[in-house]
């Protein structure tokens, strides 16, 4: 655990806003996730903006870390499937266990970021070297637009594990074959759509 108080209650803080959502994102709420004495939340943090942005810088700091060792780890990707395959891992792990509550934390943090812009600025999506395996294997590839084109296919995802999140459910090989596929300018194999209460 770390020992630098600071961020020990900004990773309460996120667990916080993962289990009781932004309405229980309280300095006491904090205090008691972390088991530490009554006060201590607003003795660093004075106000439930300062919170809420330390949360938020956390959130992100942690976010790149993992994408970072995630490129670091993964050579470019030598051919679509393996792309699809180290997708569908990422995906995975955004929907279970830590992961999971990092991302029910970051999407509630995405729709407080509409009223407060100084979180949305934290939140814009940055360099890292998972991001950049993508766009090095679209490149590769002769994906002429390989940046444009690995932003889209990243928010795609982002958007299916969204989906997972509030709907159930995993995001399955198939859908991620078919983000890939339109990546790299090619036809959408049969079958990727899915069907379901709420989705077109």
């Amino acid at each position: 655990m770390p020992t630098d108080r600071r961020t020990v209650l900004a990773d309460a803080a996120i667990g916080v806003l993962a289990d009781a959502g932004i309405r229980g994102l309280t300095h006491r709420a904090v205090d008691r996730a972390a088991d530490l004495p009554p006060g201590t939340t607003s003795a660093y943090y004075r106000t439930r903006r300062a919170l809420l942005t330390a949360l938020v810088r956390r959130l992100v700091a942690l976010d790149q870390a993992e994408l970072q060792a995630i490129g670091d780890r993964t050579p470019v990707p030598r051919d679509a499937e393996e792309l699809v395959a180290g997708i569908a891992a990422f995906a995975g792990r955004r929907l279970t266990g830590e992961g999971r509550r990092r991302s029910l934390a970051r999407y509630a943090c995405a729709i407080e970021s509409v009223h407060h812009p100084e979180l949305r600025e934290i939140l814009v999506p940055r360099r890292n070297a998972g991001r950049q395996a993508v766009c090095d294997f679209l490149a590769a590839q002769g994906v002429a637009d390989a940046e444009d084109r690995t932003v889209t296919l990243l928010t795609c995802v982002d958007g299916l594990v969204f989906d997972r999140l509030v709907g159930g459910g995993s995001v399955s090989d198939q859908e991620i074959r078919g983000l890939v596929a339109a990546a790299l300018g090619a036809p959408a194999p049969a079958g990727t759509a899915r069907s379901g209460p709420g989705r077109p």
